[in-house]
Order: C-alpha cells, then sequence, then structure tokens
C-alpha cells in the first residue's frame, strides 16, 4: 500500500463529473490498484475512487491519472506532496464474522433454496485472491451467484461484492457470475448502487430463518 498526503485538487470525468479543490488530502493507491481519496473527517469513507481494475499514470506535469476499464478518468493534480510512504501488508486473513453473520450464512447455505426456486449451493466462503466470497451458488438457470451477507447492508458491502464480481467474471468455469447482497438490514444509498451495478437485494430475518416453520427471504 502507498500512502501519500499532499495538497491537491481532484477531478473525476465518467457518466458524471465531480470537482474537489484544493486541500491537503490522504490518497491511497493499493495492491489491487484501486485509489482513492480522502479528508480528514467521514470515518472511513473516501472523498472520491476508483475500484479495480485501473491503471495509474504519473505524469512529469505531476498530474496523476487513474482510468478504469469503462474509460472513465480520476485526476489528481499534485500542488504540494507532504508524505509519500510505501508498505507491504501482505496477505489478509479476511474479516472473522461476528456470530449473527457467521450464522446467517451457514443458515442461507442450508437452505439455500430460499433464495429461489432451483438454487442450489456450490459452497460456503468460495476462496479468491482477494478473500473469501460468503456464499457461491447458482440459480434455476445453472448461472452462477455470488452472496455477500452482512448484518447491516451499506455501501461498502455493495463495494465488496462488486470487487468479488469483477474477479469471479474473469473466470471462464464461473462466468457470468451475477450478485446478491444479503442482509437483516440494507440503507438506501447502497441499495440504490446495488441497483445500478446490477446486483439483487435480499433482506433476511434471522429470527424467521432460525425457526422451522418460516423459511423465506423477501427479495428485492
Amino acid at each position: 500500500m502507498r500512502l501519500v498526503i499532499a495538497r491537491c485538487s481532484v477531478d473525476y470525468a465518467g457518466r458524471l463529473t465531480a470537482h474537489l479543490p484544493s486541500a491537503p488530502r490522504l490518497i491511497l493507491v493499493k495492491a489491487d490498484g484501486s485509489v482513492s481519496i480522502h479528508a480528514d473527517d467521514r470515518a472511513y469513507k473516501p472523498l472520491n475512487w476508483m475500484s479495480p481494475p485501473c491503471t495509474l499514470k504519473e505524469g512529469d506535469d505531476s498530474v496523476w491519472t487513474v482510468v478504469n476499464k469503462g474509460g472513465e478518468k480520476l485526476i489528481i493534480t499534485m500542488e504540494e506532496v507532504l508524505h509519500d510512504s510505501s508498505h507491504e501488508l501482505g496477505v489478509d486473513p479476511g474479516l472473522i464474522k461476528d456470530g449473527v453473520e457467521a450464522h446467517l450464512q451457514e443458515l442461507l447455505a442450508d437452505r439455500i433454496e430460499t433464495l429461489g426456486k432451483g438454487y442450489t449451493l456450490i459452497r460456503r466462503e468460495y476462496p479468491t485472491a482477494i478473500g473469501p466470497v460468503d456464499i457461491l451458488c447458482r440459480d434455476a438457470d445453472g448461472v452462477t451467484v455470488a452472496v455477500e451477507i452482512k448484518r447491516r447492508g451499506e455501501i461498502d458491502g455493495v463495494e465488496q461484492l462488486t470487487r468479488y464480481l469483477e474477479l469471479l467474471n474473469r473466470d471462464p468455469h464461473l462466468a457470468p457470475v451475477k450478485g446478491i447482497f444479503a442482509a437483516q438490514e440494507i440503507k438506501p444509498q447502497a441499495r440504490v448502487l446495488a441497483t445500478d451495478r446490477g446486483i439483487g437485494c435480499a433482506i433476511l430475518d434471522y429470527n424467521a430463518m432460525r425457526g422451522i416453520e418460516d423459511d423465506k427471504l423477501r427479495l428485492f
């Protein structure tokens, strides 16, 4: 991971346009190719970002240009670099889910047809180079489906599933792969982002799923 603190301005050019005026900011360049711009607030959420796969070109004029596969650009104009360092973090062991998320995953895997008639389980914790997919299954038409499970569904969960889908769809043995974002509660912003990316949403009723008499999910 590369950490750069710099006074800079940022312009995004894609389906929409956005401009961040000059200010000191933190720029993260991760090993997966992603680039994100952070301020000293907003918790973990970046001001702007480019998800992988993308390429970063550092120009001689102190302008960084990040381009993704869709041709969208993130242009970072450096005015003053205050810090620039790189660190090797190694392979991350992955997130250890809490009891509720782990149990939701177990319940859903055991009763995978609650996602839809004809669904079949491939496996839980399907391994990828960027971490395990909670559940990998197939729908009634034989299409591969990746399921990401959260207690509370927020934008970062949709981003995580998007990265999995981008990677899984490169595998000719699995592609095409579609996604389902499943949670006990899904925030409106996360639902909008998921819908925009063609990802389905499922609300999980933890108590109902634990009861033998009720094995229904509400799919949206």
